[in-house]
């Protein structure tokens, strides 16, 4: 009896430890797109009917567009930033002009 009330912390802390390392793992294989095992080992994958495919399709175009809309924002992005930085470059040395025609 004594030797159980001395596992048992160590018993309980071993299975809380390998239960999240299984919850880890699983959310790790469905988040890099992994087949999940079953009961057996046996791969378990999604169903492919007609309109699993149909949805995949236009999930693809979708995320393709907004590719390229994300891409173009970033030009946008950018031509914004050198413009503000060299206006402000300029307006600088502008300023120091000015200083220089005071004195």
């Amino acid at each position: 009896m004594q030797l159980f009330s001395a596992l048992a912390p160590v018993i309980a802390t071993v299975g809380v430890a390998a239960m999240l390392g299984w919850v880890a793992t699983t959310w790790m294989r469905i988040r890099n797109g992994y087949p999940l095992d079953g009961q057996w080992g046996q791969a378990l994958y999604p169903k492919r009917d007609d309109e699993t495919i149909e949805r995949v399709k236009l999930l693809t175009q979708e995320n393709g567009q907004l590719r390229a809309e994300l891409g173009s924002m970033k030009d946008r992005l950018q031509n914004v930033e050198r413009i503000v930085t060299d206006s402000g470059h300029l307006l600088s040395q502008e300023i120091e002009q000015l200083r220089d025609r005071a004195n």
